[in-house]
């Protein structure tokens, strides 16, 4: 969803270079109805949309589900980007970018979401193959107390609860689980989330931490699981 037909035109073809399917939608009506009759892996959405605001779309998208929302706009204020990410956008580009950059952010999105991220680039005769999967000697299932994680089904619980996870949201869960105990700070989370290569606003971790204890946790504001060790990160707790 881009407001500016020449960069959409620009997004359209770096994508399919990159061995990606897409859709263009010329405004966030257009997009929802689309979404809504053939869910798309990963939602690319501007802003400023000709027919409506793209932050209600990222809302209207949070309600009927988990798929990754990408912001893609030339509002770079620092208010705008907490916004987004408050609304649950799994990632925040501003224009002017690379193509390179953007290809390496929806990569980067997919595959917290267990979904395939290595496009078939142009050119390439092999199928394209899906990224995430476990390595060899992971287990499926992660458990630390009520908590309960099975990587395999990308499916999340607390005791007898589904977890209803955005992807971010579990790749945190994810890494915390393998990591009880340990204090991880945003550098590290940043890394093994979102991946080493990103470069965008480390508050991004603080802002998806707090909707995971939103959903996680009895009392938010005074954390059981997820617990903040001032000035150097945070950790799960181990029972």
């Amino acid at each position: 969803m881009e407001d500016e037909p020449a960069i959409a035109t620009l997004i359209e073809y770096n994508l399919r270079r990159a061995g990606f399917q897409t859709r263009v939608a010329g405004g966030g009506k257009e997009a929802l109805a689309a979404a809504v009759a053939d869910p798309p892996d990963l939602v690319l959405l501007d802003i400023m949309l000709p027919d409506a605001d793209g932050r209600d779309v990222c809302r209207e998208l949070r309600r009927r589900g988990d798929v990754p929302v990408i912001f893609l706009t030339a509002r770079d204020a620092e208010v705008d980007r907490i916004v987004g990410l408050e609304l649950g956008a799994d990632d925040y580009v501003t224009k002017p970018f690379s193509p390179g950059e953007l290809v390496a952010r929806v990569r980067a999105v997919l595959r917290r979401a267990g979904r395939p991220a290595q496009g078939n680039p142009a050119g390439a005769g092999a199928a394209a193959a899906p990224a995430g999967g476990l390595t060899a000697g992971e287990p499926e299932a992660l458990r630390v107390g009520e908590l309960y994680l099975d990587r395999a089904r990308h499916e999340a619980r607390r005791g007898d609860r589904p977890l209803h996870l955005t992807p971010t949201e579990f790749s945190l869960l994810e890494c915390f689980m393998t990591h009880p105990g340990i204090v991880l700070s945003r550098e590290q989370l940043l890394d093994r989330v979102w991946g080493v290569d990103y470069f965008g606003d480390p508050r991004l971790v603080d802002v998806h931490i707090r909707h995971l204890r939103e959903k996680i946790e009895d009392d938010p504001a005074d954390p059981r699981w997820i617990v903040t060790v001032r000035g150097a990160g945070y950790k799960l707790r181990e029972g």
